[in-house]
């Protein structure tokens, strides 16, 4: 791992991988192994859950940095962008097509 950070709604983690290893797999694995851990300390009241699904971004050698401090910086960025706005960026910044029905559904507080 990289570099970790998030909000009360989300996680950004950058991390390498193997070219052998599966996203899908590691994001299982992640998700899973941090709910252990989170209930597992008593950290939340009642029981913690990953929201289904994910964001995955791939970036160069050369990002690595720049992507690093834009991850430590997310308390920053949020006072300008919900995580809602934040997403829907990068996915525009990538240009990646995508349907509002399968972003990611903000807390209930």
């Amino acid at each position: 791992m990289l570099a970790i950070n998030g909000m009360p709604d989300h996680v950004h983690i950058l991390f390498g991988m193997r070219p052998t290893q599966s996203l899908s797999d590691l994001m299982r694995d992640v998700k899973g192994d941090s709910s252990l851990w989170i209930n597992e300390n008593k950290f939340v009241v009642g029981k913690f859950s990953w929201q289904e699904g994910y964001g995955a971004f791939s970036y160069s050698k050369s990002q690595i940095s720049a992507v690093a401090t834009y991850i430590e910086n997310q308390k920053q960025h949020h006072k300008n962008k919900n995580f809602v706005e934040e997403y829907i960026k990068i996915l525009q910044d990538f240009e990646i097509e995508f349907d509002e029905k399968f972003i990611f559904k903000p807390i209930d507080k």
